[in-house]
């Protein structure tokens, strides 16, 4: 076999009505990305020559997420709730018969890690014709128990309102994952039967059928978090905890230093280098790549940005997406940027707004500085030069461009174009009276002075 003879099979028809929600349960996020495209990242990165989602017929939002994902997806219709076994034969069709390994996995099982896979098709390729994922929980209550003969091979997973009470001893739990050989996997799938307590078809009776068939069924132990599916909103809490433990972990193996690790929050796709700081109250949206030797200081937030090497961002800094900050760059306090290229070396210190514009190497811009973008219809560009100085206060009304190394004094209103190297005043001009303020005082007391 190779990895390629591999197909997903992703169980998402449920509709998750103890979520309490309008949205599909497996498209509710974790870490900035629903629940199921963690799933197919995984049989992505197992390089699965086909992944199969199998979504209720109602379900088109599903289907074009999934299908969105990798051009390895296609879809199959359970078109009645009937269990997981019911939807496992919805994908009978678009599976093949030939020498290869079935991952079956959950649209919720968002914690599964890919080398856990790994190793349950590696049972596979080693002549295993049904692998099922398991954990040693502490309290199995309301778990399905994996019934194990002398030798460790597995005989069945039973339920625990059907198991006996030495059954109920067993600390052993069904991790829903399964492994099963693909030349069996058509056979024993209609071999599944109807419960009659429940008019449903289950998944897990495969082991029990294989075993009678001499099929050689072995379990695959790992962690019980991994076989954490997301129930309900209190599922979903305890999964974004676990996933962000993880992270932070990864962080800090891979050069990362967290002053605060608990209080840092990432996405799924977040790349931060060797050798960054990241201090407390730090939150990744989605789409953010950080270089070496960066320092994001507190309280800041940023989304769909790039930051490149030796970069300092924040405090309370806010990237939004669009925002690439070249090397040496320095984003301060109070600072949004948004679609905005910011080159090499620049400053922009503290309390402004830079959005829909360039920022050229090593310009300046002062405290309160304003692009005006948007004139309520569309959105306009601001070019700002190499080595431009925008002084304190300054508006600069799209579409502009102040030169190269031009400069722009404080408190300006700028609507025109500025040459390289020039300076720009756009601001009413200071007019004093001599002794006014004396005067005005004066006239007060006097005012006053009457009423009394």
């Amino acid at each position: 076999m190779s990895v390629n003879d591999t197909t997903v099979v992703i169980l998402a028809a449920g509709k998750g009505t103890r979520m309490k929600s309008a949205l599909p349960k497996v498209l509710h996020p974790l870490a900035n990305r629903p629940l199921l495209g963690h799933v197919i990242d995984k049989g992505v990165a197992l390089e699965a020559a086909r992944i199969v989602t199998v979504i209720s017929p109602a379900m088109d939002d599903v289907s074009a997420f999934a299908c969105a994902q990798s051009p390895l997806v296609v879809t199959a219709v359970q078109n009645e709730p009937r269990g997981t076994g019911d939807a496992a034969q919805a994908s009978l069709s678009a599976v093949s018969d030939e020498v290869g390994t079935v991952l079956v996995l959950f649209g919720d099982a968002a914690l599964l890690e890919a080398d856990t896979l790994r190793e349950m098709r590696n049972q596979i390729e080693a002549g295993a014709q049904v692998v099922v994922l398991g954990f040693e929980a502490d309290d199995p209550t309301n778990y399905g128990r994996l019934v194990c003969d002398g030798s460790g091979a597995l005989i069945s997973i039973v339920e625990e309102k059907d198991a006996t009470a030495e059954q109920r001893g067993i600390s052993l739990c069904n991790g829903g994952a399964m492994a099963i050989d693909r030349r069996h996997f058509r056979s024993l799938l209609e071999k599944l039967t109807v419960s009659g307590a429940s008019g449903e078809i289950y998944l897990t009776e495969v082991p029990e059928l294989a075993s009678r068939a001499g099929l050689s069924c072995v379990v695959v132990v790992r962690g019980e978090d991994e076989s954490m599916g997301v129930d309900s909103r209190s599922d979903l809490a305890r999964a974004e905890k676990i996933f962000q433990a993880r992270r932070r972990a990864f962080m800090l193996s891979s050069g990362v230093t967290l002053r605060d690790p608990d209080s840092v929050f990432f996405s799924s796709d977040t790349v931060i280098g060797r050798d960054c700081l990241i201090e407390p109250n730090v939150v990744f949206g989605p789409g953010v790549r950080v270089g070496e030797n960066v320092t994001i200081k507190a309280f800041s937030h940023l989304e769909g940005a790039e930051v490149g090497d030796a970069c300092d961002v924040g405090p309370f800094a806010r990237l939004r997406p669009g925002t690439k900050l070249g090397a040496g760059a320095k984003v301060g306090n109070f600072v949004e940027t948004k679609k905005a290229d910011i080159e090499a070396g620049a400053k922009i210190s503290h309390l402004t707004y830079i959005g829909d514009a360039r920022v050229g190497a090593a310009a300046n811009i002062g405290a309160g500085t304003i692009t005006c973008n948007y004139d309520g219809f569309n959105k306009h560009f601001t070019d700002i030069g190499a080595g431009a100085f925008i002084g304190s206060n300054s508006s600069l009304v799209a579409p502009v461009k102040i030169g190269d190394g031009a400069s722009v004094g404080a408190g300006s209103v700028i609507t025109k174009d500025v040459a390289g190297d020039a300076l720009a005043v756009a601001r009413g001009r200071q007019m004093e009276k001599a002794g006014w303020a004396a005067s005005f005082r004066q006239a007060q007391d006097k005012s006053k002075e009457i009423k009394d």
